[in-house]
């Protein structure tokens, strides 16, 4: 095995199998599995010891203000004045129990938010598929990859069908990639372009496929991210800076007016050890013992006040260096939205309507003119939703009463919890109306068609949702006020301007058709299924911005704060939420990374 690990997305599903000595189909041995096991370790996020009590105790005692009280107080003692001594060492030691108690509760809740559940893993060995957990799997395993499974280590995929993996968790962003095996992209190839290779920590919301291992454990992407964050070192505040600068003043002046005072006695021929004392007690009389004290008790209350708020801080000074911060830069999704693909416009019945609610809560209502409508003036509205729940791969769950959670496309998703608010839920609806075959979804076609049981339409009928424009193209009719009427060419106009609008406010459009069968085909095809459609109407989704996040940017900018949202997403949506958190106003402009390369220091500055 060689330890000059290569670029595993710039190589063939061959070639990487060659590199990690396993087989495509058999993929490895039970034993030789074991033996890489011990080799590269357990496929885990190794999380780094917090320092020890004691050492964070006597972090505590390193600036040089305490070692002067320190040194103080041992002087004071030494002189029998135990009770100078002992009310500068109470200073000292009160001021340090207060910044580790502090520090400790931080650094745990840190570690709680780390902790990742180690999820099961299929894998192929010995030619058997079996279940093994993700901490055993090692570089060269062949993984079985399914729809809602994490991936448990980076992959280099041998095989994908329709595969889509939501990467929120590595890059941030929720809409969920493409993946395919037989692409091979060049050696430089960023992150987000590695259309070859899932990682770990990331899930399928749609498809199958089966990928080789080719890092495990800290090797990993996340593992790398989560290295780099462990390994930070951490810089002096300007406060603990000043504090040690102040201290190292004082201490200096404290020593040389002690020096005069001392000579000035001896010089005047009186008691040496008199001039000590006094000499001492002008020290200690000059250092301000109750500074450290006051300084972190005022930055414990600071911290205590923005916990309330929700903001966790791990270490005690920086609260200090939050309160000098300028200019916040934030990721948009799931920091200043919600990562949670929310249906928020339906077009039906030549009407547009919004849909209120938040995430994944089937809570919500109908609007038309921002008013409540009943749906049942829009019989369309039903069909739509229906169709869109049933030609539908996602599903909803409620997790031991503590929330809704998604799995699957967070696109689908939206449209599930969407009929969920009109009343029409998923399991419902799946036993009426079984699924007796589908059209799975391909970027060539850019649909979905799945088949069921309808009396209403015949004997079965065919739901298909896509993208509006090719969806269409495919439709001779269309829905209006609950009836198949003919798809005229300014019908059709309406509709993609409709499309447009929607797609303009950032909103990620699908459409919704049907078409009636007479009998079920036995092996469906596009081409045969997918053509004499009925445009049903549109769903617009959007992942909506958090409701508390308006109100803290406009906090942030009445305290001279810049704020700037930096995200992997398209420029006209992330244009969007800034409009929508008054983030973006007046001349203020959104750069590209590429424009934003280009751009010198001053052009920067001047943004």
């Amino acid at each position: 095995m060689k330890t000059d690990r290569p670029v595993w997305h710039s190589l063939s599903p061959q070639d990487v199998a060659k590199e990690l000595v396993t087989d495509l189909e058999r993929g490895l041995t039970a034993a030789e599995a074991t033996a890489r096991l011990k080799q590269y370790g357990p496929n885990e996020l190794v999380e780094r010891e917090g320092p020890p009590f004691w050492k964070l105790l006597l972090n505590q005692f390193n600036q040089f203000l305490v070692i002067i009280l320190i040194a103080a107080a041992l002087i004071s003692f030494v002189l029998g004045e135990w009770l100078d001594g002992g009310a500068i060492m109470t200073i000292v030691i009160l001021n340090a129990i207060i910044g580790v108690v502090q520090e400790s509760k931080a650094e745990e809740a840190l570690a709680a938010l780390k902790k990742l559940a180690a999820p099961e893993a299929k894998v192929t060995r010995d030619g058997h598929r079996v279940t093994v957990s993700a901490s055993e799997l090692t570089p060269g395993d062949l993984v079985v990859l399914e729809t809602g499974n994490y991936i448990p280590a980076d992959l280099r995929l041998v095989e994908s069908v329709n595969l889509r993996v939501e990467e929120a968790s590595l890059t941030g962003e929720s809409v969920p990639v493409e993946k395919y095996a037989d692409e091979q992209p060049s050696a430089d190839a960023q992150l987000g372009d590695r259309h070859n290779c899932a990682y770990m920590s990331t899930i399928i919301t749609y498809g199958r496929g089966r990928g080789i291992v080719v890092e495990s454990g800290m090797n990993t992407e996340i593992g790398h991210i989560a290295e780099m964050i462990q390994s930070y070192e951490e810089e002096p505040t300007p406060l603990q800076g000043k504090l040690d600068q102040l201290g190292k003043w004082l201490g200096w002046g404290a020593l040389a007016i002690c020096g005069i005072v001392f000579l000035a006695g001896w010089i005047q021929g009186r008691d040496l050890l008199e001039m000590f004392m006094v000499s001492v007690s002008l020290a200690i009389a000059a250092v301000p013992e109750g500074l450290p004290a006051v300084v972190t008790i005022c930055l414990a209350l600071g911290l205590q006040r923005m916990a309330k708020r929700h903001a966790l801080i791990r270490k005690l000074a920086a609260v200090e260096t939050l309160g000098s911060a300028t200019a916040i830069c934030s990721d948009k999704t799931g920091t200043l939205t919600q990562n949670e693909m929310t249906a928020v416009q339906l077009y039906v019945d030549r009407t547009l309507l919004t849909v209120t609610g938040e995430g994944y809560r089937p809570e919500g209502e109908f609007q038309g003119d921002g008013r409540p409508v009943d749906l049942v003036a829009y019989p369309g509205s039903r069909l739509l939703l229906r169709a869109a729940t049933l030609c539908n791969d996602a599903f909803l769950e409620n997790e031991n009463g503590d929330g809704w959670r998604m799995v699957g496309d967070p696109t689908e998703g939206a449209l599930v919890v969407g009929a969920a608010k009109a009343g029409l839920w998923q399991e419902e609806l799946a036993q009426d109306y079984p699924r007796l075959g589908e059209i799975p979804f391909d970027s060539t076609r850019k649909r979905m068609t799945t088949l069921h049981p309808d009396p209403r339409y015949g004997d079965y009928v065919a739901y298909v949702k896509g993208a509006p424009d090719l969806l269409l193209e495919l439709s001779d009719k269309v829905i209006e006020d609950g009836t198949e009427r003919p798809l005229t060419n300014e019908k059709h106009r309406r509709i993609l301007e409709v499309n447009e609008s929607l797609a303009s406010n950032a909103l990620r459009v699908l459409g919704v058709a049907y078409r009636p069968l007479a009998e079920l085909p036995v092996s469906p095809t596009a081409e045969a299924v997918e053509r004499g459609l009925t445009f049903i109407g549109l769903v617009g989704m959007i992942d909506p911005a958090r409701p508390e996040v308006k109100d803290a940017v406009a906090l942030a900018r009445h305290a001279g704060i810049k704020t700037v949202m930096v995200t992997g997403d398209y420029k006209n949506t992330a244009l969007a939420i800034a409009k929508e958190l008054d983030l973006i106003s007046g001349e203020m402009v959104a750069l590209t990374g590429a424009e934003l390369d280009r751009l010198s220091d001053a052009e920067f500055e001047a943004q």
